[in-house]
């Protein structure tokens, strides 16, 4: 069965979000006075970092909507009890520091031009217009045909009714679609159990885990998309 399409995930993926994250929001901190003798920038970025596990969490349950868990993520992180539009301005700012921040890991270029002969759509647990946004500033948007996202969607990875939307947008079956992503279960291991050629992209190293076709590195993909004898069953690459 041969492999005629990539759904790639972006955040941590083929854009480096917790760099320009944790880079933006450093300088927001500074920006917004929020630091005191006594709490270090580390501390702060670790609590910003647990506040937006948190309410991302809620954000894929369906607990709380797209800017109700950007709101959430701020009241949370800053102990305030802001309005809506409060909350929403302060978060405004964050994003200012955030995109100056922005860019592709130095992988993602060569290998959508290594992967040329393959289609390529995004599925993403974000909303499409950020990712849009995204995509469209960093120079990449015309790589992707299609684009699926869960705010939109109504449905988060790793259920396997998000895989397969993604599938239908670009009209394939499943098992003619590989995906790639850089969170074990949410992406390799949702995508292998809606049918699809699911592929961890451990960028740290992590290691662990198997039964998942595991890379480090977007430059080991097209080789492996090619027809290494061990894609589709359990292996690790790098």
């Amino acid at each position: 069965m041969t492999i005629r399409a990539v759904l790639w995930d972006i955040d941590d993926t083929i854009f480096d979000y917790r760099g320009a994250d944790i880079a933006g929001m450093r300088e927001h901190l500074h920006a917004e006075g929020l630091l005191d003798g006594e709490t270090s920038v580390e501390q702060a970025l670790g609590r910003w970092q647990r506040a937006t596990a948190l309410h991302w969490a809620r954000f894929a349950a369906g607990e709380v909507d797209f800017p109700g868990q950007r709101r959430d993520r701020v009241r949370t992180f800053t102990g305030l009890g802001l309005d809506d539009a409060e909350a929403d301005a302060w978060f405004g700012r964050y994003i200012t520091h955030y995109e100056a921040a922005w860019s592709l890991f130095p992988d993602t270029v060569p290998a959508l031009d290594s992967l040329a002969g393959y289609r390529h759509a995004v599925l993403s647990n974000s909303a499409s217009e950020v990712q849009e946004h995204k995509l469209r500033t960093l120079g990449v948007r015309d790589r992707f045909e299609a684009m699926v996202c869960a705010a939109d969607l109504g449905i988060s990875k790793p259920a396997a009714e998000a895989f397969h939307a993604a599938c239908e947008a670009v009209g394939l079956a499943p098992y003619e679609v590989a995906y790639v992503g850089d969170e074990p279960d949410i992406d390799a291991r949702g995508a292998v159990e809606a049918g699809l050629r699911g592929i961890w992209l451990d960028r740290t190293g992590r290691g662990g885990r198997p039964e998942l076709v595991r890379i480090t590195g977007l430059g080991q993909l097209p080789g492996l998309l090619a027809g290494d004898t061990r894609f589709g069953a359990p292996s690790t690459f790098g």
